[in-house]
């Protein structure tokens, strides 16, 4: 039997670099607690080097707001289409609900769990159809495998519809040397507390467009005219990012490399400890083309698994280790049920049989054997 282990061990946890309190102090010091200021600016910068690509970038208060104003900046109204990928966060569709517009669920296809571009097209035909030709597609990368790009771009340029990146898990990852975020029309990126780096809460925007990035700064301050009063000809919103939370941004950025040098030391932890165990299949890089940060990394257990899902997650909580089941599509979610999918069941079957595995960057040695014990448990490995 088993002693329980005392110390929890998060799926992914916030994991600080120690500079962040440089800049965090320096707001103090110059009174820029407010949504503007130095690390603003400078946080938005240190996105711009990261990426290359000619990208602009917009820090907001959450990769959602960033969605909703990629959204509305591409023109999506009330009762507009958007093709959306069921197999992700409900963040990925809700901001589609809040223009009005009605989602078009998408099913994945097996090898980066992301859009199928079968069911895409599929997707796509069914608006046109209706006299409603799609206004964009929302292209995720799952858990930090970035989507099929080349497959997506060809049909985003057939049917003249704009993509809008969801790189929300993505921060470091890269299709053909090039990062995500940087292929669609606009893309988001999530710093959220348990992502690569987190400024606690906190988005941001990408454009390669500068005119974007001023129109979504203008909409994410209130839409605030230039006249010494308050002159509204927009309707505006309260998105943008705190300069104290820019601040431990700037921070983070200063160790991101490490952090997804960690993530993906981490998976390759994974790989090595099932590679004894056929049933289970790793959710990895599908070839050379992809570069995926790792943010987390997930199991997929196959039909002639002993155990399930279930077990391993019980397993895992009975010695204060977090697990995940994989994303609940969102064509299954009660709020999305009566909405329109397209596809298959690979969304649905991933979800069944998949499970998320602690992937935090501040994992120690102790931490994955304690992690590597309850695997050997469950599958009986001596």
């Amino acid at each position: 039997m088993m002693l329980k282990n005392d110390k929890k061990i998060w799926l992914s946890s916030p994991h600080m670099g120690g500079s962040e309190l440089k800049y965090i102090q320096q707001a103090f010091d110059e009174n820029w607690i407010a949504p503007l200021g130095p690390n603003v600016h400078g946080f938005e910068q240190d996105l711009e080097d990261f990426l290359q690509s000619d990208s602009h970038v917009a820090v907001l208060s959450s990769g959602t707001a960033a969605l909703h104003l990629a959204l509305i900046m591409i023109g999506v109204e009330k009762g507009d289409y958007v093709v959306c990928q069921s197999l992700t966060f409900s963040a990925s569709a809700n901001p589609i609900i809040y223009t009005g517009a009605i989602p078009l669920f998408v099913d994945s296809e097996r090898e980066t769990w992301n859009l199928c571009p079968d069911a895409v097209e599929e997707a796509i035909e069914f608006g046109i159809s209706k006299g409603k030709k799609p206004k964009a597609i929302i292209a995720v990368s799952l858990y930090g495998m970035p989507y099929k790009v080349d497959e997506i771009k060809a049909i985003s340029i057939k049917y003249d519809i704009p993509i809008i990146e969801d790189s929300a898990e993505s921060l470091g990852s890269a299709y053909k040397n090039q990062k995500c975020g940087t292929f669609g029309d606009m893309a988001v990126i999530s710093f959220n507390g348990n992502k690569i780096i987190t400024t606690s809460g906190g988005g941001a925007l990408i454009t390669k467009d500068i005119a974007f990035k001023k129109k979504a700064v203008f909409l994410s301050t209130q839409a605030k005219d230039d006249a010494p009063h308050y002159e509204h000809t927009h309707i505006g919103y309260n998105y943008r990012m705190s300069n104290v939370c820019a601040g431990i941004g700037r921070g983070q950025m200063e160790v991101l490399e490490d952090r997804i040098a960690k993530r993906r030391a981490n998976h390759q932890f994974y790989l090595d400890i099932f590679s004894e165990l056929p049933e289970i299949e790793v959710h990895t890089e599908p070839h050379t083309d992809y570069f995926s940060n790792h943010w987390l990394t997930a199991i997929v257990l196959k039909t002639d698994s002993k155990v399930s899902t279930e077990t391993i997650r019980m397993n895992f909580l009975e010695q204060n280790i977090e697990t995940r089941p994989i994303w609940k599509p969102m064509h299954l979610q009660p709020i999305f049920r009566d909405l329109p999918y397209f596809g298959g069941e690979v969304a649905q079957e991933l979800f069944e049989h998949g499970l998320c595995l602690p992937s935090g960057s501040n994992l120690t040695e102790e931490d994955r054997a304690e992690i590597g014990k309850v695997i050997r448990k469950v599958f009986q490995i001596i």
